[in-house]
């Protein structure tokens, strides 16, 4: 079973998407999404 990371808004926090994580990978994730809290595209994170 695959791993899963949580992708959370670095405006208010909300945690809105999950992705399967990578071992392999030494950086951290980072994706412009919809936050449905702010209305708007924003950049996640992920918070291993």
């Amino acid at each position: 079973m695959k791993s899963k990371v949580a992708l959370e808004c670095s405006n208010c926090g909300s945690r809105n998407y999950n992705v399967p994580a990578n071992a392999n990978s030494k950086q951290r994730l980072e994706i412009k999404k919809f936050c449905n809290k702010c209305g708007k595209q924003t950049l996640h994170r992920a918070n291993p």
